[in-house]
């Protein structure tokens, strides 16, 4: 097949990127069939590892509030904010190593997410193992710079595979293992909670010894499985290879020659549209953080015991993976971002006020608890894909996605540190924040399609002026292509 710099049309679908009529990518459209079967096995391929990766890297993020309410807190002296502290102190462990893991991650390839995967399995077992408070503090610190970089590489693995428009359910898909796991994480943490004294040890400790040791075999056993860059993958035929290795330069967002000096990262972070981004998925990180962190105490303070505690979080997160995917696959359907992300700010903004409001009845706050996961689940992966095709391709979408999960994930700081002990179980001031959080994550995603919309205009009017066909390419100069457009 031959191949340019330009994007391609395909089976007569337009894409986000305006071309000109003379610059279509391949001689002719690829075949759809052949298309089809090729992305199956892609499927088949990529996403569940990913998957069954993120479900454990989940799990141990979110057990901390787990094994709070059986045991933890008393036998550590959790006093005050120090709880808090362990919560928030992961995440300046995902924010100071986010960006530089993420270039390790893209240089010397995916398998090393088995080797993050390995390392945090160590540090979440040190965690039953402490002794005190601070030694928790930093198992939870090194615990977040080994996982630092897992959700933005796999991100970027999936995004190196499949065209944009395939990007946004994907992606969508393999966070639902998070949300999956925030369910299991209640039923098994009731499980483990039967061994409370077994060797000595209380049910907490076994919750993240026995994750921990989980997290070990599985980054072992995974290894094989993990795939390479686009173009040293070996699971498909030669003639599947070719036609994926089309799709890449078209529509991916992989580079396979790609350098990237210390200069030229910072320079990618001058771009508006990744801090507008880190905004977006701040303003839901945020809450999200505060639902898997406090649900169980929050629910343990509308009268369920310990264990009912942990499994009326089931359906929650339940629900917020069917409504994430049944509206992701909306947007990507009908291509259009920032209304699906409006959408998800709305049903998470009345979950949040209904928790605020507070109302007597504990069915009503509960099912507050369902909207907060619904608007969550579907504005954070909307903000993620949104921004990381508006960055191009190679370094420049790695560090962009690494940017916005990472610095996005600041939120985690705020709601480990306003939802106060002192105002268990209304959390008044934590729900307001998140509130007003999420208004800013809408305000900066309105910003982004409005800016979005406007360089689109001037593209087409400066692109109008240019030569019919351009001497510069697509992977050369990534989203400052002349023919490139902004997703909204």
């Amino acid at each position: 097949m031959k191949e340019d710099s330009a994007s391609f049309e395909k089976s007569g679908a337009t894409t986000d990127v305006a071309l000109s009529p003379t610059t279509s990518s391949l001689e002719q459209p690829f075949d759809t069939a052949v298309e089809r079967r090729l992305v199956r096995k892609l499927d088949i391929r990529i996403i569940p590892v990913l998957w069954i990766l993120y479900l454990v890297n989940f799990i141990d993020r979110a057990n901390i509030g787990n094994a709070k309410i059986q045991g933890m807190e008393k036998e550590l002296h959790l006093i005050g904010q120090r709880f808090n502290i362990c919560v928030w102190v992961f995440n300046l462990g995902y924010l100071v190593a986010g960006v530089p893991m993420m270039i390790v991650f893209r240089r010397y390839g995916p398998k090393t997410l088995c080797a993050m995967m390995f390392f945090w399995g160590i540090t979440v077992i040190g965690c039953g193992l402490v002794k005190r408070w601070e030694q928790l503090v930093i198992c939870r610190l090194l615990e977040g710079m080994c996982e630092a970089a897992y959700i933005s590489g796999a991100a970027y693995l999936i995004g190196a595979y499949y065209t944009k428009n395939e990007y946004l359910t994907r992606f969508v898909i393999f966070c639902t293992a998070g949300i999956i796991a925030g369910a299991i994480n209640g039923f098994v943490s009731s499980l483990i909670a039967k061994m409370d004294g077994t060797a000595g040890y209380g049910a907490w400790r076994w919750i993240f010894i026995i994750e921990g040791i989980v997290t070990i075999c599985v980054s072992i056993l995974s290894l094989p499985f993990i795939i390479p860059w686009p173009e040293n993958c070996t699971f498909l035929t030669p003639e599947e290879k070719e036609l994926m290795l089309a799709r890449v330069k078209a529509e991916g967002g992989h580079i396979a020659e790609d350098e990237i000096t210390f200069k030229q990262a910072l320079n990618v972070l001058k771009d508006w549209k990744i801090w507008a981004g880190v905004a977006m998925n701040l303003g839901v990180t945020e809450n999200a953080n505060s639902l898997s962190n406090f649900q169980p105490t929050i629910l343990k303070g509308l009268g369920y015991t310990s264990t009912q505690a942990q499994v009326h979080t089931i359906p929650v997160y339940l629900t917020g993976a069917a409504f994430s995917v049944i509206f992701a696959y909306m947007s990507a359907y009908l291509r259009r971002r920032y209304v699906f992300y409006m959408l998800g700010w709305a049903v998470l903004a009345s979950g949040l006020i209904v928790e605020i409001v507070h109302p007597p009845k504990p069915a009503v706050r509960y099912m507050g608890m369902f909207f907060i996961a619904c608007g969550c689940y579907l504005a954070m992966p909307i903000s993620i894909i949104w921004v990381s095709i508006n960055a191009g391709k190679g370094y420049k979408r790695a560090i962009a996605i690494g940017a916005i999960i990472n610095f996005g994930t600041a939120g985690a700081f705020v709601s480990s540190n306003v939802f106060m002990f002192k105002e268990t179980p209304r959390f008044h001031t934590g729900f307001s924040t998140g509130l007003g959080l999420a208004c800013m994550g809408a305000t900066a995603a309105t910003i982004t399609f409005l800016g979005c919309r406007w360089e689109n205009k001037q593209r087409d009017r400066l692109r109008a002026e240019m030569p019919a066909v351009l001497e510069e390419s697509m992977a050369e100069l990534g989203d400052k292509h002349p023919d490139f457009r902004f997703a909204t």
